[in-house]
C-alpha cells in the first residue's frame, strides 16, 4: 500500500459500532468488490468495497467478512475469508495476504481461507436467523453489472429461502456519515496533497497548453506524495468547456484570456479529498472575469458558515439559491422583473447555476447521505457554489470540504482561493 498503515483500532471500532445496531440472533456478510476486467487479459486497478474497507481496512480482492455476535463459540464472532497464498500466483501477480497480515490490518483474529467458506457459512446460517447482506444503496448509482453482494445475495437466498433477510446498507450509512477522528486525518492528508498539486498548476499553467498536461502534474504530485491516485476522473475545463458539469475530455488548449476550471482530489487511504479553482489561464483575471469569480467567491465564503447541526443540504441549496441569484442580477444576467415574472418550476438562476451546493464525502466522493440528512457535528461535505455563463465563455466553481462542527472547519482552508494570492502565485 502507499499510504500509511492506518492503526486497526478504527476498525475494530467500527465493528462494534455496527454490531450495536443489529438485531440478536443475526450473521452480518459483506464482500469485496470484484476485479473489473479492462480488456484482452487487463483489470482495471482494484478498488475496495468502501464498507468492507470501513469494517476491515483490507484492500485485497476475494475477502469476505462474516460477524455474528453472539456465536457461542468467540472464534466464530468475527471471520475474515480470503485467498490462500500461492506461490506461482504470486510470482506472477505479487504477495497476498497471509493469515497474521489480515489480523494485523483489521484486527480480526480468525481467518479462514476461501475454499472452506461454503462449510462454514453452512454451519453459521443453520444456527442463526438473521441476515444481514449488503448492496450498494447510493441513490446516484446505476449498473448493468450486478456485484459481488447482489449475485451473494441471490445465491444465499436460494440456498437458504427461509430466513430472515436483513439489509445492512443503512446502518453502514448512518455509521459512516460522522466521521471518527482518525478518518479525519486520513482527509486533511488527502487534502493536504490536492493542496501541494494546485501549488504545482499555478506554477505551470500558461497559454498553449493542453488541458490533460495540466492533468498531469495534478496526477503526478498525486503519485509523488502517495496517493492512491485520483480520487475520481479530474475536469480540467477551459473556455467554454468549463460550462460542461462533467467535462472530462481534458484535449482542449488552454487559451491566452480563457479562465480554466479545475475539479480534482486525491485519494488517500481511500478516503476522497474535492477541490475545485477557478484560474486565468494567463495569469491575470480581466474585469469581466473578476466580477464574476468575485460573486461566486462571496456566496462561497457564506455558505460555507451553513454547515452547523441541524442543517441539511436541502435547506444550503435553498439558502445558496437565492444568493447565487442575487448575485446574478448585479452581474446583469437578468433582471428583478425578469424573477418576479419567472415560471416557478424554472427559475432564472437555474440557467446560470444548475447543480446542487454539495454533497458527503469520504470512502466515496459522492459518500453515503441524503439531501434532507440532518447535519451532524463530524460530517464532511462539500461546499461547491458555481456560475456559468455559457454566451461568454465563464465556468466558474470554488469548493472546499467542510468539516460540520458549530464553528463550520474548513479542511481547505489552506488552499488559495483569493484572486491577489491566484495571481501572485501565477507570476511569481
Amino acid at each position: 500500500m502507499r499510504h500509511k498503515i492506518v492503526d486497526k483500532q478504527l476498525f475494530k471500532k467500527n465493528r462494534k459500532k455496527l454490531i450495536k445496531k443489529i438485531k440478536s440472533n443475526s450473521v452480518v456478510i459483506i464482500n469485496s468488490n470484484d476485479e473489473m476486467p479492462r480488456n484482452g487479459d487487463q483489470n482495471f486497478p482494484f478498488r475496495q468495497n468502501s464498507d468492507l474497507f470501513y469494517l476491515t481496512g483490507l484492500e485485497q480482492e476475494k475477502c469476505i467478512l462474516c460477524l455474528c455476535p453472539q456465536h457461542a463459540d468467540e472464534t466464530k464472532r468475527e471471520i475474515v475469508f480470503t485467498l490462500k497464498p500461492d506461490k506461482k500466483t504470486e510470482i506472477w501477480f505479487g504477495h497476498k495476504y497471509n493469515k497474521e497480515e489480515i489480523t494485523e490490518i483489521s484486527g480480526v483474529k480468525i481467518v479462514i481461507w476461501l475454499e472452506d467458506f461454503d462449510k462454514t457459512l453452512k454451519n453459521l446460517m443453520l444456527n442463526f436467523r438473521n441476515i444481514y447482506l449488503n448492496q450498494n444503496e447510493n441513490l446516484k448509482f446505476t449498473s448493468e453489472i450486478q456485484t459481488k453482494d447482489l449475485r451473494f445475495a441471490k445465491e444465499i437466498k436460494e440456498k437458504f429461502p427461509f430466513h430472515n433477510y436483513q439489509r445492512i446498507a443503512p446502518i453502514l450509512t448512518e455509521l459512516r456519515m460522522v466521521k471518527d477522528p482518525e478518518e479525519i486525518e486520513l482527509m486533511k492528508t488527502a487534502c493536504k496533497i490536492t493542496a501541494k498539486a494546485f501549488d504545482r498548476v499555478l506554477k505551470f499553467v500558461k497559454p498553449e497548453l493542453v488541458e490533460f498536461e495540466v492533468e498531469a502534474e495534478i496526477t503526478n504530485e498525486y503519485i509523488r506524495n502517495g496517493a492512491n491516485g485520483h480520487a475520481y476522473l479530474p475536469i480540467v475545463a477551459s473556455g467554454k468547456s468549463a460550462c460542461v458539469l462533467h467535462y472530462i475530455d481534458n484535449d482542449k488548449k488552454c487559451k491566452d484570456g480563457d479562465l480554466l476550471l479545475m475539479d480534482f482530489g486525491a485519494e488517500y487511504g481511500n478516503y476522497a479529498a474535492d477541490c475545485s479553482r477557478t484560474i486565468p489561464v494567463n495569469g491575470k483575471f480581466n474585469e469581466r472575469q473578476k466580477q464574476c469569480y468575485k460573486a461566486v467567491l462571496r456566496v462561497f465564503k457564506q455558505t460555507k458558515e451553513l454547515f452547523v447541526p441541524g442543517n441539511s443540504i436541502d435547506k444550503v441549496n435553498n439558502d445558496v439559491n437565492k444568493l447565487m441569484e442575487k448575485e446574478m442580477i448585479e452581474l446583469g444576467l437578468f433582471s428583478k422583473e425578469d424573477v418576479e415574472n419567472q415560471e416557478i418550476e424554472s427559475p432564472m438562476y437555474f440557467k446560470y447555476y444548475m447543480h446542487g451546493t454539495s454533497h458527503f464525502l469520504g470512502l466515496d466522493v459522492h459518500d453515503v447521505g441524503a439531501k434532507n440528512t440532518e447535519f451532524k457535528k463530524g460530517m464532511v461535505l462539500t461546499c461547491e457554489p458555481g456560475l456559468y455563463i455559457e454566451e461568454e465563455g465563464i465556468g466558474i466553481r470554488i469548493e472546499n470540504d467542510i468539516m460540520v462542527d458549530e464553528k463550520p472547519i474548513d479542511l481547505m482552508k489552506d488552499i488559495p482561493v483569493e484572486i491577489e494570492d491566484i495571481e501572485k502565485i501565477m507570476n511569481s
